[in-house]
């Protein structure tokens, strides 16, 4: 299915276009402004006073989808002091009084002025690569800003590479996405935030429109069009995911047990440095799938679940991942596109970007797909959904037997923030709840309270994963739990080899029972049982206040507690029994 432009939307009603709207298509009107394709978008990059050319080549196959010349160059995009998100440069016109609306629009106008002074550039492309969804998307930017825009390109699909495909598709009721971004705004009104320097992330999401002004970092760009993607997708009844989700094939085994299963789709859901790429991206999930499988991925970071049809679709063709565990000769450098904030090294009288975050936190890479091996643009329903979280409290893996229990632990997903944002060392040291790992969703959190209890209705069920360690004596006096212990509790469930009894102290979940645990990881059982920690009293008490935040979270959040029977049902189910 294919969007909407501003006149195919609003055109039994022109008068009801959003100022914002307005706006955005009017730039998008100005003929002066040159569309672009990927490949003059990359060579207008190579000059660009913040880009330089690495001798790292792009992927091959993806440096002729995007017609680049041959023998083309991975570019090198550094930032200065913001090297990643700040979300707290977001303002949501919808949700600002009259008063301020008329402020804000009165500045934006303004600062569309001031970019009009200058040469423009614009892009079109597709966000999602199914048939069956799929939204146009148009971004205009500064010629020095082109490197945004390449990278946007390389992020989605360049419009002419699906036209014929995107233009034979049914009509969705949403708009086509507008992103407008201007590098050089500034505005020292306090109105607006200022950590580093000032930056406006506006957002129209009932428009489809984002104004990303005094934001180089290229994830506001990504982030954003996804936003609005995401948006889209709940306005149409589907479940917007900010996660990874594979497909497991065993029909090709010849344990005939695990034959049986057929196909089983896992989702991860966890912010970064939980595990969410490591439990979807992993080969063989550490050696524990059987012989015989086929795994396909379709995404490690976004994706919609069509839950009427009981589908999941992805909405990119690449992988926007952080560097810090890829030296130089890393195997995955031979499928990257594009980088950003990366030191570079001369190594024998070749320039190389350098990972491991040496310049600065956050180095991210653009990665085509290839890198997952076999990967698909739709797969079928989740029946397992995973929360990941920083919880130490929680033993590394919990299955939740009641449906709002599962749902309420996604919306109070407790983790801590990570240098992927730009936030102060002060928000770095606190515990954070992020409703279903998506510090990205605009809508009201009851829409996606919602959509995932219809997901779990419809057969999906719930697991959480700890990944920062279970207390041992103390809540600083922790047992490490193995990413490889993580991935053999994954394909254990993938293929129904556990056994569960409940826990006592949290009604609706269950832990892995002893017997069947003794024979694959020994000493499990013991070790991460909370029966069995040192401290108990203690143990228990700190556990009582972690739920007792997550219900607090909740119960605090105005577009939740505005539904009091749906809140009433998550916040009864967060209890611990002692």
């Amino acid at each position: 299915m294919a969007s909407q432009s501003t006149y195919e939307f609003y055109k039994d009603d022109l008068s009801s276009i959003p100022p914002l709207r307005a706006m955005a298509e009017t730039l998008l009107c100005d003929r002066k402004i040159r569309t672009v394709t990927a490949a003059e978008a990359y060579e207008m990059a190579l000059k660009q006073w913040d880009v330089m050319e690495t001798d790292q080549p792009v992927y091959p196959a993806a440096a002729k989808r995007l017609g680049l010349k041959e023998g083309a160059k991975v570019i090198n995009n550094c930032q200065g002091k913001i090297v990643g998100r700040t979300a707290q440069a977001r303002r949501f016109y919808n949700k600002l009084n009259g008063p301020d609306q008329r402020k804000v629009l009165g500045d934006l106008r303004e600062a569309v002025s001031d970019m009009q002074k200058r040469p423009l550039i614009k892009a079109e492309a597709v966000v999602g690569l199914d048939q069956d969804l799929m939204i146009k998307a148009t971004i205009i930017g500064g010629e020095d800003d082109a490197a945004n825009i390449f990278n946007w390109l390389v992020n989605f699909t360049p419009f002419d590479e699906v036209k014929e495909k995107y233009e034979q598709s049914a009509k969705l009721p949403i708009q086509d996405i507008i992103i407008i971004g201007d590098n050089l705004w500034r505005n020292e009104d306090p109105f607006y935030h200022n950590q580093g320097f000032p930056q406006l992330a506006l957002v129209d999401e009932d428009a489809n429109v984002i104004y990303n002004f005094g934001m180089r970092y290229f994830g506001e760009r990504k982030k954003g069009t996804l936003t609005l993607a995401w948006t889209s997708g709940i306005r149409v009844g589907m479940a917007a995911c900010h996660g990874g989700i594979k497909e497991i094939d065993f029909s090709g085994c010849k344990d005939e047990d695990v034959k049986s299963i057929g196909k089983r789709s896992i989702a991860f859901f966890g912010l970064s440095g939980t595990g969410k790429s490591s439990h979807t991206n992993s080969h063989d999930n550490g050696g524990t799938l059987p012989e015989g499988f086929n795994k396909s991925v379709l995404h490690d970071d976004a994706f919609q679940i069509d839950i009427e049809n009981r589908v999941c679709r992805a909405w990119e063709p690449t992988l926007f991942d952080k560097t810090d565990s890829r030296p130089i000769g890393h195997q995955d450098w031979e499928y990257v596109v594009s980088v950003m904030n990366h030191g570079a090294i001369n190594v024998d009288g070749k320039i190389l970007p350098l990972g491991q975050d040496l310049r600065n936190p956050n180095g991210r890479a653009l990665i085509d797909r290839d890198l997952l091996g076999k990967y698909v643009n739709r797969c079928s329903f989740p029946e397992t959904m995973c929360w990941l979280m920083k919880d130490t409290c929680l033993p590394p893996v919990i299955r939740f037997t009641d449906t709002y229990l599962a749902v309420a632990m996604g919306a109070a997903l407790m983790t801590k923030r990570n240098l992927a944002e730009n936030v102060s060392e002060e928000e770095l040291k606190k515990l954070v709840f992020i409703p279903y790992a998506n510090p990205f969703r605009v809508y009201d959190l009851w829409k996606d309270v919602e959509a995932f209890i219809n997901v779990f209705d419809h057969g999906a069920t719930g697991y959480s994963f700890n990944s920062i360690g279970f207390w041992k004596s103390s809540d600083a006096d922790l047992r490490a739990i193995p990413l490889q212990t993580s991935l053999t509790l994954q394909s254990l469930i993938l293929m129904d080899k556990l056994e569960w009894e409940d826990w006592d102290l949290l009604p609706g979940s269950q832990i892995p029972k002893r017997n069947c645990m003794e024979k694959i990881l020994p000493g499990y059982y013991d070790d991460y049982n909370p029966a069995h920690v040192n401290n108990e009293s203690e143990y228990v008490q700190t556990l009582k206040d972690r739920f007792a935040q997550r219900r607090q979270f909740l119960e605090g959040t105005p577009d939740l507690n505005c539904k009091s029977d749906l809140l009433s049902k998550l916040t009864n189910a967060l209890q611990i029994k002692s």
